[in-house]
């Protein structure tokens, strides 16, 4: 109720002029000086500029009750889908709008669905290459519109100005991914994974020293114009210049300066997704009080109404709610399916948002309280008419990807030694780089290599647990199993509910004889992680040495029930069942 209040106070305070007024309703050629806040000083401090002071502590007191997979996947879910809803409905909901982009509403979605589904079915990696770069754009973009509601608000919206943002923003935003170890490494595997050929160490260090290079520039650039503003008294919002200061800074955070990435991400997701929903709601709340022509669910939702709002965070968590759906469906089709509706609404919301929000639109700036007068149609200045220029940024999206699915499909993809070799060549100080290159070394039998990249991963990560069970799996291989059981148990005491090294402990000490210790680390394992299947059919096999064949049935079956083509808990069972009536 008190959103609602005050955007009715914000929206009377800063109405437009209604001396003109365009065929639609809406005032233009206004005069009157705006406020310089969307809201008001503080809902603006808590909603757009300050939100991350108010994140931080929070995540930290949810990481000391729930795991960073958990936060992620929650907010993943629940935030990362559910807050496409508000466009959604715009996007359909307003008459004139959907009129306008007909062509666009209708093919996208049927066109983007397909694509989807058939990349999910077909494990096409470059559809999650493709939403993880188009959403670090997005949510750049997202912090650059901003910025151009604030300057616009202090009438301080050149355009040498805007481009000067704009370029801050993003070196800054792609630096923090390109320059992060976790980040580059993610999309570097990606992008292999996806087809795409093999790019030589040298380019990649030369790359990365070129971005601190132009970070450096752009920046010093930057702070040289706000000097030259502030001395001829044109200087730009101050409140702008503290969300620049304030989003760059937590971005940087989230992708460099947090343990876990996946609360990183979870982190700037929540920050992009309160952003996202209020700004969409005092727009739409704007638009329906001004525009009586908006009928429908749309006026339903967002009319005048404080309890509305819950209304319409429900709405936003349902819809977010299909994204917990995925794991749990049992039939193929229709996990592909859903999977498909997740990355699909993804990448819509990516596309619908950079052409239904612009700020520059003259209606866009009305509702949210910005002068029209000084706006000129962008469309009469352009060289190239609208559908061409849709066109070639559709072709850019789509010629890389079609390239990077064709490699995949024919089987071009880059070795999984050879690949995992570059990456760890490039982030030699990252230990999961150093831990894949591992697993590859490991899994082509080049144990004694394996083993010196997985102790170059503890050197770089003491904490990382994974190492220490690839030790550990080593040691056994190598049949050294004093050393394996040591850095099983290593793996443990860093992660206590590793239910893989729990089993892989217990085959190593059924192995040495150690049967009571064994059950134990087999029956821990099983209530950490019930359906383990090589648990179930490892414990058969300790209850069939130690006479207990009654016991050990159940066993094969559950590992059976789990996976019905496992041959040794086949023959585990036959054997039980054949002794267990003696």
């Amino acid at each position: 109720m008190a959103m609602s209040q005050t955007l009715g106070r914000v929206s009377r305070g800063s109405r437009l002029s209604r001396n003109r007024r365009s065929p639609s309703g809406h005032a233009i050629g206004a005069r009157a000086k705006s406020s310089p806040w969307i809201l008001d000083r503080w809902r603006d401090l808590l909603l757009f500029v300050g939100t991350p002071i108010l994140l931080i502590p929070l995540f930290a007191a949810a990481q000391a009750r729930w795991s960073a997979q958990d936060i992620f996947l929650f907010v993943g879910a629940f935030g990362a889908m559910g807050h496409h809803l508000p466009g959604m409905i715009r996007a359909y909901g307003d008459r004139a709008l959907f009129t306008r982009f007909r062509t666009r509403f209708l093919v996208a979605p049927l066109l983007l669905l397909s694509i989807s589904v058939w990349s999910s079915w077909y494990n096409i990696q470059a559809i999650q290459l493709l939403a993880l770069a188009w959403g670090i754009w997005h949510g750049m973009m997202q912090t650059y519109g901003f910025c151009r509601i604030y300057d616009g608000k202090a009438s301080a919206s050149a355009r040498v100005r805007a481009r000067s943002d704009f370029t801050l923003l993003f070196s800054w935003f792609l630096a923090a991914v390109l320059l992060s170890h976790v980040r580059f490494r993610t999309l570097l595997e990606l992008y292999y994974e996806s087809g795409g050929p093999v790019i030589p160490s040298a380019f990649v260090s030369m790359l990365r020293t070129g971005i601190i290079g132009a970070l450096a520039v752009v920046t010093v650039f930057f702070c040289w114009q706000q000097w030259s503003h502030w001395r001829s008294k044109n200087w730009s919002s101050p409140i702008k210049l503290t969300l620049v200061a304030s989003s760059v800074g937590f971005w940087w955070y989230c992708n460099n300066g947090v343990q876990n990435i996946l609360v990183g991400i979870a982190l700037f997701e929540v920050f992009h997704d309160v952003q996202y929903l209020s700004i969409v709601w005092i727009y739409n709340r704007t638009r329906v009080e001004r525009d009586e022509s908006i009928r429908g669910f749309m006026r339903f939702v967002f009319r005048k109404s404080g309890a509305l709002i819950g209304v319409y965070v429900g709405l936003v968590f349902a819809y977010g709610a299909i994204g917990f759906t995925t794991s749990g469906a049992s039939a193929l089709w229709i996990r592909h399916s859903l999977i498909g509706v997740v990355t699909a609404s993804a990448l819509l919301h990516f596309y619908y948002d950079g052409f239904i929000w612009k700020v520059r639109e003259t209606q866009t700036r009305a509702m949210l309280g910005i002068n029209t007068g000084d706006v000129i149609s962008s469309v009469s200045r352009r060289a190239w008419p609208p559908w061409l220029l849709h066109s070639v940024r559709w072709a850019l999206l789509a010629i890389p990807f079609g390239a990077l699915c064709g490699a995949q499909l024919v089987g071009r993809v880059v070795p999984t030694l050879e690949r995992t070799a570059k990456v760890a060549e490039v982030l030699p100080s990252d230990g999961q780089a150093q831990l894949n290159y591992g697993k590859a070394l490991h899994e082509a039998g080049r144990v004694d290599e394996a083993i010196e990249r997985y102790k170059n991963a503890l050197g770089h990560e003491k904490s990382l647990a994974e190492a220490e069970f690839f030790l550990g799996l080593a040691y056994s291989d190598l049949h050294q199993y004093d050393q394996s059981i040591g850095h099983y148990e290593k793996a443990l005491a860093l992660n206590p509910k590793y239910a893989d090294a729990e089993v892989n402990l217990g085959s190593v000490l059924m192995t040495r004889g150690e049967s009571a210790e064994a059950r134990r680390r087999l029956e821990h394992a099983l209530t950490l992680d019930p359906s383990m299947v090589l648990a179930h059919q490892i414990l058969g096999d300790l209850l069939c040495s130690t006479g207990e064949f009654n016991a050990a049935i159940p066993q094969y079956e559950e590992a059976l029930r789990l996976k019905p083509d496992f041959k040794a808990a086949e023959q585990g069972l036959n054997f039980a069942r054949s002794r267990a009536g003696r």
